[in-house]
């Protein structure tokens, strides 16, 4: 697949629902051991606001515009924020109703980098970050023009990042408070990010071999 339609990008968003809301309990289970406890019921919630605003979408830039606006206005809490600021961010850089792999590179770039003005967390830290910056990095490098292998690589990119927060030191947040005592668990809103990568490069490679 080398061009990425509105119909499957929605597919794409209506799978990592249902991939965030499999593993609620999971991300607020990470979250309670340095946090309050609520990141899985709190991304849910988000991405049902994603849903909400995508159903009535006719082009990327105003349904992207419209998912930032209604994650912000029905969620609080900096991880909704965050992600609400990363479909703004995506809307600055999209336009019209087919993208080929540039102008999604392009999209996923102008949504972490508004991530980026929101937030001083960096890869490194032990936030969402550490899988976000990564997966948009990986779409960046990657050569081929087949949106499967982009989305692939980006999951891949996320999945390590998460990983790799397991033995890092909270920087940021209520978790920072442990000191060294927060080593040996997952980001939870790196997990989560994680897994919203892996299920939209699930859903597009499904898509692609459909198509095939």
């Amino acid at each position: 697949m080398t061009e990425l339609t509105l119909d499957t990008f929605k597919k794409m968003l209506c799978y990592a629902l249902i991939r965030i809301r499999e593993h609620q309990d999971e991300f607020s289970q990470l979250d309670a051991i340095l946090g309050d406890g609520d990141h899985g019921t709190a991304m849910v919630t988000a991405m049902n606001a994603v849903l909400e605003a995508a159903e009535k979408g006719t082009e990327f830039k105003t349904m992207l515009n419209d998912i930032g606006f209604n994650v912000m206005l029905q969620t609080n809490g900096s991880s909704s924020t965050l992600l609400g600021a990363f479909f703004l961010g995506m809307s600055d850089c999209a336009k019209g109703i087919e993208l080929d792999a540039t102008a999604v590179k392009d999209m996923f770039a102008g949504g972490l980098a508004n991530v980026q003005k929101q937030t001083k967390a960096r890869t490194g830290d032990k936030t969402m970050m550490d899988a976000l910056t990564p997966a948009v990095e990986a779409m960046e490098a990657c050569t081929s023009d087949n949106l499967g292998d982009m989305f692939a690589a980006a999951a891949v990119a996320a999945q390590k990042g998460a990983e790799a927060t397991i033995e890092m030191t909270a920087k940021f947040g209520r978790a920072r408070n442990y000191g060294e005592r927060s080593q040996g668990f997952m980001d939870s809103g790196a997990a989560s990010w994680s897994t919203m990568f892996a299920a939209l490069a699930a859903q597009i490679l499904r898509n692609g071999k459909k198509e095939s």
